[in-house]
């Protein structure tokens, strides 16, 4: 099975939705800089968006761990893989 982003299509899709709405939020947010906006209103959006790419990290990561880790270990690349992921979780 190849690796990459999900194998599964409705995560995928769950996938995309996320981050289209959250491109979104962003063009508002830069509206809102460009308008002039009260800068704590600014804060809030840009939290938000944060918030919700933090999610989309999450719903790819536990992809990951299910799929491309799982399918790993079972080959017997488990230290490989874990060191992976840890490298992932030290930037967070």
């Amino acid at each position: 099975m190849p690796k990459g982003i999900p194998r599964d299509q409705s995560v995928q899709r769950s996938i995309l939705h996320r981050l289209k709405i959250t491109r979104g939020h962003l063009d508002t947010v830069i509206r809102m800089v460009e308008d002039g906006d009260y800068c704590i209103d600014v804060v809030h959006q840009s939290l938000a968006i944060q918030a919700a790419l933090r999610e989309v990290d999450h719903e790819i990561l536990k992809n990951h761990m299910q799929t491309c880790v799982a399918d790993s270990i079972r080959k017997g690349n488990s230290d490989e893989v874990i060191e992976e992921v840890m490298k992932i979780m030290e930037k967070k």
